[in-house]
């Protein structure tokens, strides 16, 4: 055990109704990266939650470098070497990389009542240098990209002497660029004797940074394998133990489909000349670099953004569309990226924001609300999406992000819209919910519904779509059938613009 850094054993944890962990095991080496994925619900946040003392468990033991210790509270956590980074920083903007990396922790100047920022930036900069980040330590953590605000967040982490770093889904939010850079850091950390925990829902990244992964499922553990010798599908298999969906639904090639959306020489000030149609019972990809226009396509044809010319037509007819208020009057529901803020009321219980897009049905004279009727239209929904959730009385902010996203689905499916704009349908949900996400897709387009769903990961648009658009720099570039879509090409067309500016 003289290279284990941690050791989990028997870890036992419930909450009311929910046994949360149930014998689960962990181990961390020294200078290893270690996965550990799972289904939203497996029990991996509250296992890391354990592990930095922010939960205590009911049962188990927890060793760090072959000694027990027990770890009441983060700031016990901290003082064994174990930091983590959360996928949502909290980095006080208006401060300074050093001031944010030390706070709480300034070295103090001769001058009672002043701080040493001289020393803090000195210390700053050695950390780094360490990672071989070129960054200055005065630099206001407002003017870094997110992928160098994580860097700092890594750098806050050092500052602590942590042998152990735990990073909660790191690439959610990176390009691929900031993404290689990112792996650059934790491979160099690696090899400085640190062991790092990396939970990521992105299956794929799991070859490039892992050594070993370590599985779990519905509070249980289920096995660690390395990762050189194990395939990403028998992973798969592991986290959700069911088939998993991935087939797109076919469609008919005959041109006698309805169309029943389409766009014509969009403009706005990111927008320019975009036009395009959607039919009846079809899947069209969005496909892009990030910055290439596709949400604002989408906020221009559901009425949040202003349309400076074009022209849209729903089923043949055209129509204004002013408003979100006025796109779902016509049938179109968009259900956003960051369904957080723009698609759900995360104060309110399910069976509300179900209703939310058609909630004057559900309003009687003199304005009593048809309580009875709400709450038989979200056991529906809940029973059709199969939404994981102790009752429709559960507030959404309790849910795990896919099944929040299937509340948002839901409440479009109530409205009953002929027309989805799906944007990053699956950003941040586990592979088995992704799974029943690309099923509930694939079931709506065979039910006739016209689905446009923008992605930024192309083995989902080349799964899913029935053709795919591709933008660069407000544009479309190029249109694809399934059939002749390869990520290459994809990419040919994302970068067309760029390489004729350049």
């Amino acid at each position: 055990m003289s290279d284990t850094l941690v050791l989990m054993e028997g870890i036992d944890k419930a909450f009311p109704g929910v046994q949360a962990l149930n014998q689960c095991k962990f181990e961390l080496k020294a200078g290893e990266v270690h996965a550990l994925v799972g289904e939203n619900g497996a029990g991996k946040s509250t296992l890391v939650k354990v592990l930095t003392g922010v939960v205590r468990p009911d049962a188990g033991r927890i060793f760090c470098k072959g000694r027990e210790v027990h770890i009441p509270n983060p700031r016990a956590a901290q003082k064994l070497g174990i930091s983590i980074i959360f996928q949502e920083f909290n980095l006080m903007p208006h401060l300074t990389i050093a001031e944010k990396v030390f706070i709480g922790r300034e070295p103090r100047a001769r001058i009672p009542g002043f701080l040493d920022d001289a020393e803090i930036n000195r210390k700053t900069r050695e950390l780094l240098e360490m990672i071989n980040l070129d960054l200055d330590p005065r630099t206001r953590v407002s003017e870094l990209t997110v992928a160098m605000q994580q860097m700092v967040e890594i750098i806050k982490a050092l500052s602590f002497n942590s042998e152990v770093l735990i990073m909660d889904e790191p690439t959610a939010a990176l390009t691929d660029n900031e993404i290689d850079d990112l792996f650059r850091i934790i491979r160099k950390l690696r090899d400085q004797g640190v062991g790092i925990i990396y939970i990521s829902h992105r299956l794929e990244e799991l070859k490039q940074i892992s050594d070993r992964v370590t599985v779990m499922r519905d509070g249980c553990y289920i096995d660690t394998v390395s990762t050189a010798d194990t395939e990403i599908s028998q992973i798969i298999k592991m986290m959700v133990g069911r088939e998993v969906y991935h087939t797109a639904a076919e469609i008919s090639d005959d041109d006698s489909n309805e169309i029943l959306l389409e766009v014509r020489n969009l403009k706005s000030r990111r927008v320019h000349d975009v036009s395009f149609s959607v039919k009846k019972g079809e899947i069209l990809g969005f496909a892009g670099l990030v910055g290439a226009g596709r949400t604002e396509v989408a906020r221009l044809i559901f009425g949040a953004d202003s349309l400076e010319s074009g022209e849209i037509l729903v089923h043949g007819k055209a129509v204004r569309i002013r408003s979100p208020q006025d796109a779902v009057a016509n049938g179109i529901g968009y259900l956003s990226e960051d369904r957080k803020q723009y698609g759900l009321v995360l104060g309110l219980d399910v069976a509300n924001n179900v209703v939310m897009a058609d909630f004057p049905k559900y309003l009687s004279f003199p304005g009593w609300v048809k309580t009875d009727k709400i709450a038989e239209t979200a056991e529906s929904i809940v029973d059709q999406l199969q939404i994981k959730t102790p009752s429709i009385k559960q507030k959404v902010k309790n849910l795990s992000g896919g099944n929040q996203q299937k509340v948002v689905i839901g409440k479009w499916l109530v409205k009953n819209c002929d027309i989805l704009i799906f944007d990053e349908p699956t950003r941040g949900i586990d592979v088995g919910a992704k799974s029943e996400i690309y099923k509930l897709l694939n079931d709506l387009a065979t039910e006739g519904k016209a689905i446009i769903m923008i992605s930024s990961e192309l083995p989902e648009i080349l799964r899913m779509s029935h053709r795919i658009v591709v933008m660069c720099e407000g544009r479309i570039t190029g249109e694809l059938l399934q059939s002749e879509a390869t990520q290459e090409r994809i990419m040919e067309f994302a970068t067309s613009r760029m390489k004729l500016s350049g």
